[in-house]
């Protein structure tokens, strides 16, 4: 009896047999567990030794990172099996999401004391190689040589200026676009706008066989493939940690508008801050997600349920296997989350303060160039609604996602769709219908930037377009207009080459068109 007291594996094990009344470990069990305790220890020596080589002066922003990371690789090796159970999972109870249609719009000088008390954030952490373009994705040019960056500048500024406020704009950047965001953002110092920037942490990618660090040096930049951002939901801490948070409450702010900054429609709403802000201080929502009606082409998105007395949000990936069928249906989960969020300051604070924000561990594996695999640990930002209180879902408008992932999103914006005003992409009123068009463009020709913009002399009038799907050796000429479904297939070794001036209204165009010049 004496040796299990001493043994403090078996210490754990023997309080758990109190605590839950269950029997004490097998012999496989207790192994796990002191695997799992040796990676924890291992792994720590490992920051430790990275963090030695760090300059003194940088010691304490490493330190804090590398805390956060260690918490999180801990609960990856202690969390096992599915995080939800799907039997539990609750239907979303009555005033759980609100319609936006019910909300009223304030009185100018309301909505002048409101935008006082908000803070406009945007994630401004990826790159736009996806798109075959270098840099942040933010200052890839999407609509009149505007950048995503100058557009979200544009909004806020025109708010600034009409309402009399001073809205601040707050950059979560990586350390993959902060350099560079920095120098971009030095063009906006004449306009009434504050900008402020934060780096988000930066975490050391681990060998899936050892679940060691593969970082060699503490300089990011030097051994940049050892190292990534984990996620947005590293938001909540890195806020804190650069000082804006507590910079923030202090100011009087209360809420924060959160979104992506490749969401075109994910603008400040003073209808959606009127009701945050007109409650009784006490009854104020901590947490709002917009969410918006699925359609097929959303079936993998997140959706909102509720679970354990909370409204909290469900990823694909939490899914049972059994069950991923039902969780894509329409008629089940109606609803999924545009990544638009608007969460209370000093409720950030206090989940922080008191251990509380818990996220799951999205793990993400990837191979190096060198063929080492590496795993990702990774966190989502609307993933902390479960930890705030009186949690609320708004149904919005479809318009109030508006994402630029492809150059198929870049197509409906740079088009006659869409209209800008002050930096805001608002739809035509020539539209008959609200929805957008199905765009498909073949990856081959169209994925990035550079090549899909050279295959367009100028982008189509879509404006009675219901579907397009192009694939293969396709260029359009000047004027061409799309309605209805227009299927434009280009076998290999053929090319297409469609017009300028023409009509295609439920059209499958194939084979091999040549225009030429003579």
């Amino acid at each position: 009896m004496e040796q299990i007291t001493q043994n403090p594996l078996l210490l754990t094990a023997n309080e758990s047999k109190i605590r839950g009344h269950q029997r004490i470990p097998s012999g496989s069990q207790e192994f796990l567990e002191v695997t799992k305790k040796d990676a924890e220890n291992r792994l720590k020596l490992e920051l430790d030794r990275l963090l030695d080589k760090a300059p003194e002066y940088e010691r304490p922003k490493f330190k804090k990172e590398f805390d956060g990371f260690q918490r999180l690789f801990d609960r990856f090796l202690r969390e096992t099996g599915p995080s939800i159970v799907w039997n539990k999972i609750e239907k979303l109870p009555p005033g759980s999401v609100r319609d936006y249609g019910t909300l009223t719009t304030p009185s100018a000088d309301v909505i002048h004391e409101m935008l006082s008390k908000l803070i406009v954030v945007k994630l401004n952490g990826g790159l736009g190689t996806s798109m075959g373009c270098h840099g942040p994705k933010s200052v890839i040019p999407v609509r009149n040589d505007f950048t995503f960056l100058d557009l979200t500048v544009q909004q806020i500024e025109h708010l600034n200026k009409k309402y009399k406020v001073n809205v601040p704009l707050v950059l979560m950047n990586s350390f993959n676009t902060d350099e560079d965001t920095q120098k971009i953002i030095r063009k906006y110092q004449g306009l009434q706008i504050e900008i402020y920037t934060f780096q988000q942490s930066g975490y050391p990618r681990v060998n899936k066989d050892t679940l060691l660090p593969i970082a060699k040096s503490i300089k990011v930049q030097e051994d940049i493939e050892a190292w990534y951002p984990p996620g947005h939901g590293d938001f909540y801490e890195s806020l804190r940690n650069s000082g804006l948070l507590k910079k923030f409450i202090e100011q009087g702010r209360e809420y924060c508008f959160i979104s992506n900054i490749d969401n075109l429609g994910a603008t400040v709403d003073v209808n959606i801050l009127n009701l945050l802000l007109n409650s009784s201080p006490d009854s104020r929502p901590e947490f709002l997600m917009e969410i918006t009606d699925k359609t097929k082409a959303d079936v993998k998105g997140g959706t909102l349920i509720q679970y354990e007395n909370k409204l909290r949000l469900l990823e694909i990936a939490q899914v049972p296997k059994d069950h991923v069928d039902e969780f894509k249906s329409i008629k089940t989960f109606k609803f999924f989350n545009t990544n638009n969020l608007w969460i209370k300051l000093d409720a950030i604070e206090r989940v922080l303060s008191e251990g509380s924000l818990v996220m799951e561990v999205i793990v993400n594996p990837k191979v190096l160039d060198n063929n080492i695999p590496v795993i990702q640990l990774e966190t989502a930002v609307g993933a902390a609604m479960k930890c705030f209180e009186r949690g609320l879902g708004i149904n919005v408008p479809r318009s109030r996602f508006l994402p630029v992932k492809k150059t198929s999103d870049l197509m409906l914006v740079m088009s006659n769709l869409y209209a800008l005003n002050h930096g805001s992409l608002e739809m035509s009123p020539q539209r008959m219908f609200p929805t957008t068009p199905l765009v498909k463009l073949g990856d081959n020709h169209f994925a990035k930037v550079k090549d899909f913009l050279a295959r367009f002399a100028t982008i189509p009038d879509m404006i009675e377009l219901d579907h397009l799907t192009v694939s293969g050796d396709v260029t359009f000429g000047k004027n061409v207009s799309l309605k209805g479904t227009v299927i434009i297939i280009a076998n290999h070794g053929d090319r297409i080459d469609i017009p300028a001036g023409a009509n295609l209204e439920n059209k499958i165009v194939s084979g091999n068109l040549r225009i030429l010049d003579h």
